[in-house]
């Protein structure tokens, strides 16, 4: 009687815990999303350069990468819901002080204060759906996150597209931080684990095992690829082929589609392939569209709207490529250190990040298109040659 009535409680909260860590991955890729439309009107708001004004994304990126393992440590010894808390809190309140910045030196502290938030908050989140399984199993779940990463992909871009200017985009940012708070109070998470060892212990065992760091590695050239062209993409769009700040940002909801169309897969096909398999599939469609971005731009000859149709159907192509990889990969890694699942998603995710905030900064210095394309494609390649290394072991 008693594991009859357990069964469907303990159902009901993991589907609260994965509600709630998907509207705080939503939130925290939201930060990104959301003022992309308006990095042009940065660069003249604040009366700075397009690098500087495409830096803000970049730090962003780097502040939520740098304190990742810190942040696995803290969910590890002071248990979920006090890192969560404290992360979501530093990304509100750093969303809303940027409402009311004018110098763009605040921007840049505040972009990167708001991304150690959200980078804290996201990874947390991640390690609360690792306590609930690993395998196959924690690939569909991580699919379910991307469906919200993906949410916040297309749905960011296109609200920021209709919101206009970057000040109504942090007020958003801060309503959902605020309703994250919340969501963090009503949900049970794992305490303190009482681990005696080492940080720095823990995390070079982890890095030792090298079934762990390929596909992890892997999984950041893949988010690496989708930084760099988050970045570059609102001058493309906006600059390169006249698109207007509302069409740019009406063009999240099919890149959006894209991602989700990569997550459904992992999810419908993660028992029946496997994550290796998944991987590789993802890691091999970003190749091939990079490598066909790069052709798009050699060929002159080609008709404005004919280039810009066929730039979007290969953005689509890496995005839908990225959603396959990613949430596979994960899963592979971090299932190879089940007895620090804490600190293997936490580490997992720093390197994802670390490898994305170097090419987010490499970004700020692409401006020619064929270049950055050339990066894009590379970044891809490493990635597949990574999980076939794996798979002919």
């Amino acid at each position: 009687m008693t594991s009859t009535t357990e069964r469907p409680a303990t159902v009901r909260a993991g589907r609260a815990t994965m509600a709630v860590a998907c509207l705080i991955v939503f939130t925290a890729q939201m930060a990104t999303t959301i003022y992309l439309p308006a990095l042009p009107l940065i660069e003249r708001d604040f009366g700075v350069s397009r690098s500087v004004a495409a830096l803000s994304v970049s730090l962003f990126v780097i502040g939520a990468a740098a304190p990742v393992v810190l942040w696995g440590r803290a969910a590890d010894r002071l248990g979920r819901r006090a890192a969560l808390l404290a992360s979501l809190g530093l990304f509100a309140v750093s969303s809303a002080v940027l409402i009311v910045t004018t110098s763009p030196t605040w921007l840049l502290v505040l972009r990167a204060l708001q991304g150690i938030g959200a980078g804290g908050a996201a990874i947390i989140a991640r390690i609360a759906v690792r306590d609930l399984g690993d395998g196959d199993a924690l690939a569909k779940r991580l699919s379910v996150l991307s469906i919200a990463f993906v949410t916040a992909l297309g749905g960011g871009q296109f609200a920021g597209g209709l919101i206009g200017g970057w000040q109504g985009g942090f007020a958003v940012l801060t309503a959902a931080g605020v309703l994250c708070v919340i969501g963090t109070l009503t949900i049970p998470l794992r305490k303190s684990s009482g681990e005696k060892m080492g940080m720095v212990r823990i995390y070079l065992r982890i890095l030792a095992v090298p079934a762990f760091l390929r596909p992890t590695i892997a999984a950041g050239l893949g988010f690496a690829t989708i930084v760099l062209l988050q970045e570059v993409a609102p001058f493309v769009f906006q600059r390169h082929f006249g698109l207007s700040v509302e069409q740019y940002g009406s063009l999240g909801l099919l890149f959006g589609l894209a991602y989700f169309g990569g997550a459904l897969l992992v999810n419908r096909l993660a028992a029946r392939k496997g994550s290796p398999w998944l991987m590789r599939a993802g890691a091999l469609v970003m190749t091939g569209a990079g490598a066909l971005t790069i052709a798009l731009w050699l060929v002159p000859a080609i008709p404005l709207t004919a280039a810009l149709v066929t730039f979007i159907a290969l953005y689509c192509g890496i995005t839908f490529g990225q959603a396959a990889l990613f949430p596979s990969s994960m899963a592979v890694a971090v299932s190879e250190v089940p007895a620090h699942d804490a600190y293997a998603v936490a580490l997992c995710g720093f390197v994802a990040q670390s490898i994305a905030g170097v090419a987010a900064t490499i970004a700020v210095l692409l401006h020619e298109n064929v270049l950055w394309a050339v990066v894009v494609t590379v970044l891809s390649l490493a990635a597949f040659l990574l999980v076939r290394v794996r798979a002919r072991e």
